[in-house]
C-alpha cells in the first residue's frame, strides 16, 4: 500500500511538472508581430538611445544618468513603471550617439491633457541658449481648452541649411477629421515622429497610425538633419528651462512619459505599427 502511494505521488508530480512546462512553452511560442518578438528587436541595429523609465532615469545604451531633474516620480506605465512629471523634467549631458542624426525616429508613450495655456514638450535635443532644440516632440496643449480631449501632436526640427537655421514642423490638424481628430488627451498614447532626409518627409504617428496632415509632411528640399552642437537630451522641458531663461509659456511637463526610443533612421509604417502592438502587449 505504501509503495502504491509513493508511485501515485510521483505520477501527480510528473503531471504537474509537465503542465508547467507546457504553460511555459506556450508563453515562449507567442507569434512574432511584424517579424519581431519584442520591441527591443525593432530596427535594433539603428537604435541609438533608449529610456525604459522603469523606476530608473538612466539612458540604457550609454548608461547616462540625468545631471539635473525636477519634480519626477514613478508610477504605473504602459510597460512597467513610467516617469510622472509635476512641472518636472530629466536633463542629461550630451550623449555621443545623439550628436548627429541625419535621419531620425523618436518614439514614446505619453499621457497628457490639454491646459489652454502652454505646450507640453515630451523630448528635445537642445541647441545652446535656445528654447527649441534640434529635434522636439511635443503636444500643443495650450491651443485647446482643458476640457478638450483632442490633442495636437507636433514634431519640430531646427536644422542648418546652407549655414542658416531652417525651422520645420509637422502635426495633425483636428479640423480635418478622421484620424487627425482622434481623442488622445488623458490616455496613454504611442507617439512617433520620423524624419526621412532622402525625401524631406516629416511624419507623426499615434497608436500605430499616421496622423500628421499630409499637406505639411513634405518639407521642401531640407534634406538630412544638420544639428547645432553640443546637443543635450531633455525629457519634459525646453532648453531654456534648464538654463534658467524661459519665457512664461515655456513650462516643464505635467503628465507621464514611458518607453522613449531614438533611432538614426526613419522607421517604416510597418515597423511603427509593430512597435505599437508589441509595447501594448508588454513585449
Amino acid at each position: 500500500m505504501k509503495t502504491s502511494k509513493i508511485l501515485l505521488g510521483a505520477l501527480a508530480s510528473a503531471i504537474i511538472t509537465g503542465s508547467m512546462l507546457t504553460s511555459c512553452s506556450k508563453e515562449e511560442a507567442l507569434p512574432p508581430i511584424g517579424g519581431y518578438n519584442s520591441a527591443d528587436e525593432v530596427a535594433s541595429s539603428n537604435l541609438v538611445a533608449y529610456w525604459g523609465l522603469n523606476g530608473d532615469p538612466k539612458e540604457a545604451k550609454s548608461g547616462s544618468a540625468p545631471t539635473k531633474s525636477q519634480n519626477v516620480s514613478y508610477s504605473t506605465g504602459i510597460k512597467g513603471q513610467a516617469a510622472n512629471f509635476a512641472a518636472g523634467y530629466l536633463a542629461y549631458d550630451a550623449i555621443a550617439s545623439l550628436n548627429s542624426l541625419p535621419n531620425a525616429t523618436i518614439s514614446l508613450w505619453a499621457n497628457v491633457k490639454n491646459n489652454g495655456t502652454n505646450p507640453s514638450v515630451f523630448f528635445t535635443l537642445t541647441r545652446p541658449n535656445e528654447w527649441a532644440g534640434n529635434v522636439n516632440l511635443m503636444a500643443e496643449t495650450g491651443w485647446r481648452k482643458a476640457a478638450s480631449d483632442t490633442l495636437v501632436l507636433k514634431g519640430l526640427v531646427v536644422t542648418k541649411v546652407n549655414g542658416n537655421d531652417s525651422w520645420q514642423d509637422s502635426r495633425n490638424e483636428p479640423t480635418k477629421g478622421g484620424v487627425q481628430a482622434a481623442k488622445f488627451g488623458g490616455t496613454w498614447t504611442h507617439i512617433v515622429m520620423t524624419w526621412d532626409g532622402a525625401t524631406s518627409n516629416f511624419k507623426i504617428y499615434a497608436n500605430g497610425v499616421k496622423v500628421s496632415n499630409p499637406e505639411w509632411e513634405l518639407r521642401g528640399t531640407t534634406g538630412t538633419l544638420n544639428f547645432t552642437t553640443p546637443t543635450k537630451p531633455i525629457i519634459g522641458a525646453w532648453g531654456t528651462n534648464i538654463s534658467g531663461t524661459p519665457d512664461a509659456w515655456q513650462v516643464p511637463l505635467t503628465g507621464m512619459i514611458d518607453e522613449i526610443r531614438v533611432w538614426n533612421k526613419a522607421l517604416s509604417e510597418g515597423d511603427i505599427s509593430s512597435l505599437y502592438q508589441l509595447e501594448t502587449a508588454g513585449r
